[in-house]
């Protein structure tokens, strides 16, 4: 398990507690749980819709382009502004799983930037714990206080949500069925929370990106943001359009209750 920088510590109890769980991130197997997960791919989002439209990003349809979404968990930051910048410059959509305590409150115009920009704004919980080991209400507590912020920011209540490790069971399918949120995991990861080299997180994305991949990455770590520029332009080369988690799932839908990855 990483070890806490000085910069974690100074950040408070929510970036402590993404830096402790992210260590197991890339064991799905363990990350769910105890019990058997079932997600549903983006191929078969689409395959399973009779919509005739889609949500799009410029003229991207997914059907039939090499797409691929690009997603940050934990945010903002401090790193974020940059982000967003790396992103207008070259016309990338992304998904933010946002996170409350110490982020939500802290940066609440970064929240409307990425709105206003055509990001999809997602729920990255409040405090980071881990939701199969809360009660219930805790669960609810944990998903509905940064849909409340979000829907204060920009107007909208998020309808995707990435549990914290990737930890999820029944109790949390059904509560957020009840709130009307599809979870969200990931495909790729370039397990950034390990590294501050830009060069080996770009390595790692590029070794594991393929058609409808979910790459995961963090911006609050340092070696994040600087590697994004690189991952995008690669990534372009070889022929992938980037798009948000909606977008890859069109025209099909995200279903509250159901997991996505």
């Amino acid at each position: 398990m990483p070890s806490l920088t000085k910069k974690m510590k100074r950040t408070g109890a929510g970036l402590r507690a993404v830096a402790v769980s992210a260590a197991a991130a890339s064991l799905l197997g363990a990350l769910t749980g105890c019990v058997r997960l079932d997600t549903t791919t983006p191929s078969a989002a689409r395959a399973d819709s009779s919509a005739t439209t889609q949500a799009r990003f410029g003229t991207v349809d997914c059907r039939q382009a090499k797409c691929i979404a690009l997603t940050f968990d934990a945010g903002p930051s401090e790193h974020s502004a940059r982000l967003l910048d790396i992103l207008k410059e070259r016309q990338v959509p992304a998904t933010f799983f946002l996170m409350g305590k110490g982020h939500i409150d802290k940066y609440p115009d970064l929240v409307k930037r990425m709105a206003d920009e055509g990001h999809e704004v997602a729920n990255h919980t409040w405090n980071h714990d881990r939701l199969t080991e809360l009660e219930p209400e805790e669960i609810r507590e944990e998903l509905e206080r940064p849909n409340k912020e979000i829907e204060r920011l920009i107007g909208q209540r998020p309808t995707l949500m990435r549990p914290p490790q990737g930890r999820t069971n029944d109790t949390v399918h059904e509560i957020c069925r009840e709130l009307g949120m599809a979870e969200v995991l990931w495909s790729v990861t370039a397990k950034d929370y390990l590294t501050k080299d830009p060069a080996l997180i770009h390595r790692r994305v590029l070794a594991q990106a393929d058609r409808d991949g979910i790459i995961l990455l963090h911006d609050l770590y340092d070696g994040t943001v600087p590697a994004v520029p690189g991952i995008i332009d690669a990534l372009k080369k070889r022929g992938f359009v980037f798009v948000t988690v909606p977008q890859l799932l069109a025209p099909g839908r995200a279903e509250a209750g159901k997991v996505y990855r």
